[in-house]
C-alpha cells in the first residue's frame, strides 16, 4: 500500500513521466467535422483510426497521491478497450494533462486539450473545473467531473458520477437517527473545510438535523489547518451525539487520533473525501477501527462484484508498485462511462461532440456493474442519491468494506439541489 504522503523529489519525477507518456502524440486526435470510411460521422479527437480523450488532473500537487491512481485506472481501462479491438473499429488514446490543482494551469491545459480531444473521462475538482465551466458549457466535450458539488452540475457536457456531498451528510444524519439511536433535540458536530466541499456538506447536515430535530454544532477549518484538538475539545463540551467530518484525510486522521485520546467515544461519519486507506498505516490507524465511517455513493474495491475483482487484478498487474486506493474504482468508473457514450454514439454512426453528449445523456439506467444504477438524463441532478456507509479495514482491498449497502433517505430522495 503506498503511504499517502510520498516524498515530492521522488513523485515529481514519476508523475510527470506518467504524464509525458501519454498514449496519444500531440497530433493524433487532430480529427475535425466530416464523415469516415465507415459512415461514422467526425467530431475533434477522431479520425477512422483513432479516438483521442483527455485527462486534466492532478499529478504534482496537494491531490498527486490519487490523481496518479485516477490515471493510471482510466489508462488500465483503455487498455483493456483497445486490446478487445477498441470502439468503433479505432484505437483509444489518452493525453494525460497535469495542472497541479491550480486554476491557471487548468486553464493552459484545457486551452491545449479542447481542439485535440473527444471527451474528457477525467477532470478533477471543482474549482478547477470551475476555471473553464463556461467554456464547457459553451462548445466543450463531454466531460467526467471528479467532484461532488453542486457547482458542477447544470451544464450539459459535465457529468458527475454520484452525489452530492449535501446527499451523502443527508443520508448519513438520518442513518443516526434510525440506526444509532440519536433522537430529538440532540446535537451534532460538523467539522468542514471552507469552500464548495465543506459548505455543501455542513448544508446537508443542517438540512436534516431541521427535519429531525437535531442541532449542528459547526466548526469550520481551513485546509492548513493540521491539528484538530481545539474542534475535538469543542465538540466534546458541547456534548455532542455524534460527528460529521468533512475535511481532507490528514484532518481527519488528526482528529479521530484526538478524539480517541481525549474520550470523545461517539459515532463518527467522515464524508466521501475525509478519508484516505493510506491512513490506515499511519499512528491514527487504530482509531479507524473504532466507531468510525465513510460516506461514500460508489461501491468499495472490495465489494463482492466481479468488476470488482477485474479491476484489482488488471491494476495489480499493470501496476504492480501501487496500492489500491479510492482513486482506483472512480478512474475506472469515469472511463467506463465514457466508454459506453463512445461506444453508443458509434451506434448512432455520431461520434461529433454533440452526438456523444447526446449518447450519454440517453442513459437513464447506467451501472456498469458497479451496483449503483446512475441516471445521466438531468445535467442539473445528480445521477444518483444513495450512499454506502462504508468501514475501514486494513486486511480489505482498497481499505474499506461495506458496513451498510447503499439507500437513499426519504429527506435526502426530496432535498432540492440547485445546480450551479
Amino acid at each position: 500500500m503506498t503511504r499517502f504522503r510520498l516524498r515530492s523529489g521522488v513523485v515529481g519525477v514519476a508523475l510527470l513521466a506518467l504524464a509525458a507518456s501519454s498514449c496519444a502524440s500531440d497530433k493524433a486526435g487532430d480529427g475535425g467535422a466530416g464523415t469516415g470510411a465507415d459512415g461514422v460521422k467526425h467530431g475533434p479527437g477522431v479520425t477512422d483510426d483513432t479516438i483521442t480523450l483527455g485527462l486534466i488532473t492532478d499529478l504534482t500537487g496537494p491531490y498527486a497521491p490519487i490523481g496518479k491512481s485516477l490515471s493510471q485506472a482510466a489508462q488500465l481501462y483503455y487498455d483493456e478497450i483497445n486490446l478487445g479491438g477498441g470502439i468503433c473499429g479505432r484505437q483509444v488514446e489518452t493525453l494525460v494533462r497535469d495542472m497541479s490543482y491550480d486554476a491557471q494551469k487548468t486553464a493552459v491545459a484545457y486551452t491545449e486539450l479542447e481542439p485535440k480531444v473527444a471527451a474528457l473521462p477525467q477532470f478533477l475538482g471543482s474549482t478547477t473545473i470551475a476555471s473553464v465551466r463556461d467554456r464547457l458549457e459553451a462548445s466543450g466535450p463531454l466531460t467526467l467531473a471528479l467532484a461532488w458539488a453542486p457547482s458542477v452540475l447544470g451544464a450539459k457536457p459535465i457529468q458527475m458520477t454520484g452525489t452530492t456531498y449535501a446527499i451523502d451528510v443527508i443520508n448519513g444524519v438520518d442513518h443516526l437517527v434510525k440506526d444509532r439511536g440519536l433522537k430529538k433535540g440532540d446535537k451534532i458536530g460538523h467539522v468542514y473545510l471552507e469552500g464548495d466541499y465543506g459548505d455543501d456538506s455542513v448544508a446537508g447536515s443542517k438540512y436534516a438535523a431541521d427535519k429531525l430535530g437535531l442541532s449542528v454544532v459547526e466548526q469550520k477549518v481551513k485546509p492548513t489547518d493540521a491539528d484538530m484538538s481545539s474542534q475535538v475539545s469543542a465538540l466534546k463540551q458541547a456534548g455532542v451525539k455524534a460527528i460529521i467530518l468533512s475535511i481532507a484525510p490528514k484532518q481527519t486522521a488528526s482528529f479521530v487520533g484526538v478524539a480517541a485520546t481525549a474520550g470523545l467515544k461517539v459515532p463518527v461519519l467522515g464524508s466521501n473525501s475525509a478519508f484516505a486507506p493510506q491512513l490506515l498505516a499511519t499512528d491514527a490507524g487504530p482509531a479507524f477501527l473504532g466507531d468510525f465511517a465513510v460516506l461514500q455513493a460508489a461501491s468499495p474495491l472490495s465489494a463482492d462484484l466481479p468488476i470488482m475483482k477485474t479491476i484489482i487484478a488488471g491494476y495489480s498487474d499493470k501496476f504492480p508498485k501501487d496500492g489500491l486506493d479510492n482513486g482506483v474504482m472512480a478512474g475506472y468508473t469515469s472511463a467506463m462511462v465514457v466508454g459506453d457514450a463512445l461506444k453508443k454514439a458509434c451506434e448512432n454512426k455520431d461520434l461529433s461532440r454533440d452526438g456523444i453528449i447526446a449518447a450519454h445523456r440517453s442513459q437513464n439506467a447506467w451501472d456498469g456493474g458497479f451496483g449503483s444504477t446512475m441516471d445521466f438524463t438531468d445535467p442539473a441532478q445528480p445521477p444518483t442519491r444513495k450512499t454506502y456507509l462504508l468501514k475501514p479495514d486494513p486486511k480489505a482491498a482498497g481499505g474499506l468494506t461495506v458496513q451498510k449497502d447503499n439507500f437513499t433517505s426519504d429527506l435526502a430522495a426530496a432535498y432540492p439541489v440547485t445546480a450551479g
